[in-house]
């Protein structure tokens, strides 16, 4: 599958211009271990999810401007993932962090990550 197939979008609005998109899931560990064993037990703990996106710097991206206001404003956005045009899942999520990059001879680019509230769920049609 092409990267270039696999979107993220904010709101049901797309951000403009991404260049990358990354996906993450874990589970923290617990140890149950004990006295009784020398082996190390564990069990699954708090699930997490998070991504994040580049994109080319559009000061004029209706996405972009609903993200940097949702940043400034603490407010939750709706995560939904597209892969070939299809919406696959979707999650609330905060923006944790939100940066800009402006290289000397090259495109402007915007980076931002979000930390899913809850877990992802699937966009049923």
């Amino acid at each position: 599958m092409n990267g270039a197939d696999i979107l993220i979008l904010i709101d049901d609005e797309l951000v403009g211009s991404q260049r990358d998109a990354t996906f993450e899931e874990s589970n923290e560990s617990i140890d149950a271990s004990s006295k009784d064993s020398r082996a190390k037990r564990v069990e699954y703990g708090r699930y997490s999810g998070t991504c994040s996106l580049d994109a080319l710097y559009v000061p004029t991206d209706a996405a972009y401007i609903a993200l940097k206001n949702a940043m400034r404003d603490a407010d939750k956005v709706t995560v939904l993932r597209q892969e070939e045009g299809a919406s696959l899942e979707e999650a609330e999520a905060i923006i944790t962090s939100m940066s800009e990059a402006a290289p000397d001879q090259d495109m402007v680019t915007v980076s931002l990550s979000f930390e899913v509230d809850g877990e992802w769920a699937e966009v049923t049609t």
